[in-house]
């Protein structure tokens, strides 16, 4: 450096002449300014352009996320409108299981009504509202029609829960109530609060029916039951007694031989003892009972489509 001049030597080989340069001071720090001005220059231009890159990256991210989305939301409405057709289908089904029960029907407006109120809020208070209000809303809308579906749902299970329970009560009394003849043979006797009675000559009540038939022909409960009697009863000879439940029970009598146990359950249709003679009585015959709560009812009251002969 002389005075305020910078000097710079150029040296390029052993053979080659040495260039000599020599710039000011005031030069100088211009240049290295100029240079620094560059520099900086050049290093927001390439920030620049990474930003750049990196915005359109994520430009394109976002837009892949908002299609996956939407495919999404596709995919739940598709999914929503089969679900809303299997509800329909099910619905269908329970009004027809509701009328077997013998239970009213669901108003159809009751199922399909939506459910409203302040919990659902509304699509602002989505933390996507910020984000994107249309998919905000959207998500909203899916949420809506979900809560209804749910609330269709628990409707018709609560009702075919409810129909299941009176069916199988339905069932059951219908199982438990006699309804059969319970031997094939000949009516020879009815019901009757003052029948002459053939062996003691004077009205007397006749709380039940006598059925003819040959010895040993099969005895048939006349419904599901507990044998609550198997034995000898005066009067009545070898008697079969069933308590059948919902206030029924029958008595078989005059029985030649007893095939029920005490405490058995037995079923419509089961043989319980055979037609015989025993206790007061003139011939082979049935002597059938229908009680219920106690009080004696006319046994053809409870025999169904069987056609019984005089």
């Amino acid at each position: 450096m002389t005075g305020n001049k910078w000097t710079f030597l150029l040296v390029r080989g052993e053979n080659q002449p040495v260039k000599q340069y020599s710039v000011s001071t005031q030069t100088l720090r211009g240049l290295l300014i100029l240079s620094s001005l560059i520099a900086i220059f050049m290093i927001g231009l390439a920030l620049s352009s990474g930003v750049e890159v990196m915005a359109r990256v994520e430009a394109r991210e976002l837009h892949t996320k908002n299609e996956a989305l939407d495919r999404e939301f596709a995919t739940f409405e598709t999914r929503i409108q089969g679900l809303e057709a299997t509800l329909d289908a099910v619905a269908a089904s329970d009004a027809n299981f509701r009328s077997i029960a013998g239970l009213e029907i669901i108003d159809p407006e009751v199922l399909q009504a939506g459910v409203g109120g302040p919990g659902l809020g509304s699509p602002s208070d989505s933390p996507l509202w910020v984000v994107d209000s249309t998919k905000a809303k959207a998500a909203f809308a899916r949420s809506y029609d979900l809560s209804a579906l749910e609330r269709r749902a628990y409707l018709l299970f609560e009702s075919l829960e409810e129909a299941t329970d009176s069916v199988l009560a339905h069932r059951d009394l219908l199982e438990s109530t006699p309804s059969i003849l319970p031997t094939i043979g000949r009516l020879s006797s009815r019901f009757s609060q003052a029948r002459v009675h053939p062996l003691h000559n004077r009205p007397l009540p006749h709380e039940g029916v006598d059925i003819s038939a040959p010895k040993d022909t099969p005895i048939f409960a006349t419904a599901k039951g507990t044998v609550v009697r198997a034995g000898w009863v005066v009067g009545y000879g070898l008697t079969v007694e069933i308590d059948h439940g919902f206030g029924f029970t029958t008595l078989y009598g005059h029985t030649s031989t007893i095939l029920a146990r005490l405490g058995q359950e037995v079923v419509r249709g089961e043989v319980i003892a055979r037609v015989g003679s025993t206790g007061i009585s003139a011939s082979s015959h049935l002597h059938y009972e229908v009680r219920v709560d106690g009080v004696a009812e006319d046994p053809t009251k409870y025999i169904l489509p069987e056609v019984v002969t005089n």
